[in-house]
């Protein structure tokens, strides 16, 4: 006999005389499931018409699954498999992300540990070792997914630099700049001097700081600043053209004045963009390396003069500071107005928000760079239009007017990466005129433009670019049999962070490129943070390890203490007593079980049973209306209200109260009355194990093994029926 199926003298299968044991039980039940094969939609046991598609936001094949991770595969995997249950022909399909800039920063901190840099390597080498660093990482984080009892498909698993998908995230390229949305240009960029290269603006964040606030003379005219190294190429002074004080200067009249490295000419310049009521109403400006100041300059054509190089080191424009970092030569630049009579005063106390890019937090050095850019305006339109019409739905809802607030206003995306690891665009750069022309094939030889030679570019896709396409991607857009079969897909649940990042991406390119919105649900999860509500960092300690929580409590322990409470949308809490809690939980319906199996051996669960005492009547209408109450959760995507629901029923209403009343009954009650017990407690075991199933499914499926022991894999509590029949109108 099996393992499984070994029982003792009195029918009780020897398992269940010992504690449940996660550890000893979860690495055989997720291979039950695998060999299976019941994560693929295809093998699914019964009459499966209608698909249920979701695709896994891509990890990023870098390092450790983490608490968000563990958030993402629990929610996921609930909607799986409680799909999965309904009858749908359901897929969930797994993939990496080589998470580009993300990744090469990583790596760049193996290199520092290492002596070495990226700027010494060759770029091919470099490639090469960040390629087998993250295959590495791959193997690691899939194995922790599994551990996590993520049901998806990895038979359909996808890596954003898998060849095919590569070649199709090139030819979007090439489509867009053959239909205008894609083009190349100098543009103020925003520019991390620590890593070289340029980000988007949604891998840039605000972090407050205080520095001193300096005003200076400026001719006539008091100016106030924070950078002073970036005043060398100031040459202008704007002014509101309705500012009555100024009324005197007209556009281009000019003066002359001392200035930090000697006499300078300033040209007066008239622009809506000032605020009359800020400050004296007057600026100058520096346009390159602000985007005000740069727009400013671009509507009156002025010259731009490069301060502060891709370094963050000051350029020969700045005289005797040349080659200093920004933060040596601030104060020594102050200084040498001070001297000159030209520092009026200095506020010490001055507090604003610092872009600074997102992984490192090196201040963003704005700069001009060419760079390709998507011309984001008419996708978005497209977008705008999809969300006003309903086509998608945003859970929570407020995350709809979050999202249109950003359709409404974005700007252009820059898409170019000045990195080596990620995915080449495929183009060439003019060396005469700068200009840039897509080329898939290798086949333009002369600028289309001035006929000048061409190099090929060097840069790397955004890796929002490749990502941003995921869901056409993976299901094998645009001739695909999955992609005809799953697409558009039903649900993306990710994080609420990435409302402004990836959402956006994910339905201008679905819209664009298949004419349809790339899923109709978008499920958002807030932050996963300590104890203390406060945001988990390495430099507070505060993390907590998601793998070291399932080694102590069990996986189900933690994938229930992560949905109970959980509001969509909202931060969580994540504290060892919340899970060590749910682990108490997983060994109370371990017992539960027991003691209804052994409470009636002999006795056959009857499908159909319907002789109830009056008593087992109302606890059969009591248990009717609570699956129904927590099926309308389920569709609602109310999950943590399912859970709370199922869990307390099955703890202090079924076990608490009825198997306590039951005792007494199995054992001086009349035949009738035990009887209907008998059938009540096995048909409750039957809908509990299968009602929490998406939410523990280690246990339950473990408990339904040694109680049903099914001789046919279709048998399986992964691919039973839902025990409400009926969807429930929500």
């Amino acid at each position: 006999m099996t393992e499984l199926s070994r029982k003792n003298s009195n029918g009780m299968n020897d398992k269940f005389l010992k504690p449940y044991n996660p550890s000893e039980t979860e690495g055989r039940i997720y291979q039950l499931w695998e060999e299976s094969g019941f994560f693929a939609p295809e093998n699914l046991p019964g009459e499966r018409k209608k698909p249920f598609t979701m695709i896994m936001p891509p990890a990023n094949a870098n390092g450790s699954l983490h608490a968000g991770h563990a958030l993402v595969m629990t929610l996921e995997d609930i909607i799986t498999r409680y799909r999965r249950m309904r009858g749908f022909k359901t897929l969930w399909l797994p993939g990496l992300d080589h998470a580009g800039f993300e990744t090469q920063v990583v790596y760049e901190k193996q290199l520092e540990k290492e002596g070495r840099s990226r700027f010494g390597m060759d770029p091919k080498e470099l490639y090469k070792e960040i390629l087998a660093f993250t295959l590495e990482n791959s193997k690691n984080i899939e194995s922790q997914i599994r551990k996590m009892g993520a049901s998806c498909d990895w038979s359909r698993q996808q890596f954003t630099l898998n060849p095919d998908l590569v070649g199709k995230v090139q030819q979007t390229f090439k489509k867009m700049f053959d239909d205008g949305l894609v083009y190349r240009g100098s543009r103020i960029v925003n520019w991390c001097s620590k890593h070289a290269t340029s980000l988007s603006d949604v891998e840039t964040e605000s972090k407050e700081k205080k520095d001193p606030f300096y005003y200076f003379k400026y001719g006539p005219f008091t100016i106030g600043t924070t950078r002073p190294e970036t005043k060398f190429g100031d040459k202008y002074v704007v002014m509101h053209p309705d500012d009555k004080r100024y009324s005197a200067y007209k556009e281009g009249d000019t003066f002359p004045l001392e200035w930090i490295n000697g006499p300078i000419t300033a040209t007066v310049i008239k622009d809506t963009a000032i605020d009359i009521e800020l400050g004296s109403g007057v600026m100058t400006i520096t346009p390159w390396h602000t985007a005000i100041d740069f727009d400013i300059a671009e509507r009156h054509k002025l010259p731009k003069e490069q301060v502060i190089d891709m370094r963050g080191k000051l350029l020969p424009i700045a005289g005797e500071f040349a080659g200093m970092k920004i933060a040596e030569a601030r104060p020594k630049i102050v200084e040498k107005l001070k001297a000159k009579g030209l520092l009026v005063k200095v506020d010490e106390n001055y507090v604003h928000n610092v872009p600074v890019c997102y992984k490192c937090e090196t201040p963003i050095e704005p700069q001009v760079s060419p760079q390709w850019f998507v011309k984001m305006k008419p996708l978005a339109e497209k977008a705008i239009q999809a969300v006003d019409s309903g086509k998608i739905t945003f859970i929570p809802n407020n995350y709809r007017k979050i999202f249109l607030y950003w359709m409404h206003n974005t700007i252009d995306w820059n898409i170019s990466r000045q990195i080596v690891w990620g995915i080449p665009i495929p183009a060439k750069i003019c060396e005469a005129c700068g200009d840039g022309v897509a080329d898939l094939a290798d086949d333009i030889k002369k600028c289309p433009k001035c006929g000048g030679s061409l190099r090929k570019d060097t840069d790397t896709f955004d890796t929002w670019f490749s990502s941003g396409q995921w869901p056409l991607l993976t299901l094998g857009f645009p001739e695909g049999k999955d992609f005809k079969e799953f697409y558009p897909t039903d649900v993306m649940e990710s994080g609420s962070d990435l409302i402004f990042k990836w959402i956006p991406r994910m339905v201008i390119f679905g819209l664009y490129l298949s004419g349809e919105v790339p899923f109709k649900t978008v499920y958002l999860h807030g932050l996963v943070n300590d104890a203390k509500g406060q945001k988990m960092s390495k430099s507070k300690g505060n993390v907590i390890n998601p793998l070291t929580l399932t080694e102590k409590f069990g996986t189900d322990a933690l994938r229930i203490g992560l949905i109970s409470g959980n509001t969509p949308g909202t931060s969580l809490s994540l504290s060892e007593d919340k899970i060590r809690g749910y682990k108490n939980f997983a060994n109370k319906l371990w017992n539960i079980a027991r003691f209804v199996i052994e409470s009636t051996e002999g006795e056959e669960l009857e499908p159909a049973f319907s002789a109830y005492t009056s008593a087992d009547a109302v606890l059969r209408l009591e248990r009717h209306d609570l699956l129904v109450d927590a099926t309308k959760d389920m569709e609602a995507y109310r999950f943590y209200m399912g859970a709370e629901k199922l869990y307390h029923y099955a703890w202090h209403t079924f076990a608490d109260k009825i198997l306590e009343e039951s005792k007494e009954i199995l054992q001086s009650g009349n035949a009738e009355e035990q009887k209907s017990r008998k059938q009540f407690l096995l048909h409750t075991l039957d809908k509990i194990l299968k009602s929490l199933h998406p939410f523990i499914p280690f246990v339950t499926e473990e408990i339904w093994q040694l109680w049903k022991q099914p001789s046919e894999k279709e048998g399986m509590l992964m691919v039973a029926e839902w025990p409400v029949h009926n969807s429930p109108k929500v």
